[in-house]
């Protein structure tokens, strides 16, 4: 090779050399400055590698600049931080450059109470977009697979947070709407539905370390499915309503013939099957119906007719309300009907521990089928309760199916 052409050759690939040391060092800044501000604005409870495996972690991160928005244990719980990142916010085309992608929570129970499913929260789509109910994680955790992100929980018997004692942790790492550019198919990509549970697994042992709990979580299972869509036809019913298709409910006029639904598993806290009527059934049981209830407003959408059933175990069946009003309580060992919505609820014991089963009809379809709901809700409760061994159960009583709350 001439000499003024290897002379050549060896300048190019010293500048080569240079340019590479100042992309990998600006890399290596990115990374670095990206742990610090995860790590400030989690007080150490969030992994941040694992958030920086996320999709949507490209570019620069930042974090809340708030009081909320960062998490300080001293302050009690529940806590959450909020990162930032500007390839999120590039792909998503904001003004500022930079979109709030991730959340990291942690919790403690027992907390506020849980309020019953509203006989106006639809369970499907409004829009009529594919529905996703969530899913049990599995792998020996207790925890549940959303279409944004995994929540665990953790018992911790003797732990105390601000001198306050605990008997269960939980954490909730999520992206916030990923959108068309980090999803498949309109979900979470099989990397984050990995790269979050393991996170989430993670907050709660390091919470767990901090606030003295004995416990740990196990790494969460190597390969998460998609979750599945709903609803699918009652015929296929299968996990937590398979109860309704064997017991052939579909086939009886005015119940409902869809159902949601996920896989069964005895350690959740919250356990549900959504029963929901299409729109054509909906409509043919309202034109039936509207002689005797004139004051019934038609069903616009499929899925507006619905029953929503629970089972919610442990400390969370301690603090049920069955409305937002205070005093409409669900009482562990008692049975009966909100004095102010169509929501019913029975009560057991499994392994010691109390459990809250609920049932919530929508409005307007109450009026046109309590009565037959009660069949309904005792196959739930005795499906559940025979699957997780349970005993003392408490039905409500048959006057409380009834069109209006009667006093049980």
């Amino acid at each position: 090779m001439p000499r003024c052409v290897r002379k050549s050759v060896n300048v190019l690939l010293c500048l080569v050399a240079v340019a590479g040391i100042g992309w990998s060092g600006r890399e290596i800044w990115q990374v670095w400055q990206g742990r610090h501000q995860i790590d400030e604005a989690c007080a150490g409870i969030v992994p941040a590698g694992r958030v920086l495996a996320l999709s949507p972690a490209g570019g620069t991160l930042s974090h809340r600049q708030a009081d909320e928005g960062t998490i300080e244990l001293d302050a009690g719980l529940p806590q959450d931080c909020e990162i930032f990142s500007t390839e999120a916010g590039e792909k998503h085309g904001t003004s500022s450059g930079e979109r709030w992608f991730f959340t990291g929570t942690v919790g403690a129970l027992p907390e506020q109470s849980v309020v019953a499913d509203d006989p106006l929260e639809e369970l499907v789509d409004f829009y009529g977009d594919p529905t996703y109910p969530v899913q049990p994680l599995g792998g020996g955790v207790a925890g549940v697979v959303g279409d944004t992100g995994v929540m665990v929980q953790l018992p911790c018997p003797k732990g105390r947070s601000n001198g306050v004692p605990v008997t269960d942790l939980w954490a909730r790492a999520e992206l916030m709407d990923p959108g068309p550019h980090f999803t498949e198919k309109g979900q979470l990509s099989a990397h984050d539905r990995q790269t979050l549970a393991k996170a989430a697994v993670t907050m709660a042992n390091r919470l767990a370390e901090r606030l003295g709990c004995a416990e740990r979580l196990p790494d969460p299972p190597s390969d998460i499915p998609a979750l599945t869509e709903g609803p699918v036809p009652a015929a296929r019913a299968d996990g937590t309503c398979a109860w309704y298709g064997k017991a052939g409910f579909s086939r009886r006029p005015g119940l409902p013939d869809q159902v949601l639904q996920s896989r069964t598993d005895d350690r959740l806290w919250d356990e549900s099957c959504g029963l929901v009527l299409s729109g054509s059934r909906a409509r043919a049981l309202w034109l039936a119906g509207t002689k005797d209830h004139e004051h019934l407003i038609g069903p616009k959408r499929p899925g507006q007719y619905f029953v929503s059933l629970h089972t919610y175990a442990g400390e969370e069946a301690t603090t049920i309300r069955l409305s937002r009003t205070d005093y409409d309580e669900a009482e562990p060992g008692k049975a009966g009907r909100s004095s102010e919505e169509p929501v019913w609820w029975a009560s057991s014991e499994c392994d010691g521990r109390p459990q809250i089963h609920t049932m919530t009809a929508a409005y307007g379809y109450d009026d046109l089928m309590t009565p037959a709901l009660e069949k309904v809700f005792r196959a739930y409760v005795t499906d559940v309760t025979e699957r997780r061994g349970c005993s003392q159960v408490k039905f409500p009583a048959a006057s409380t199916f009834h069109s209006e709350p009667d006093a049980d």
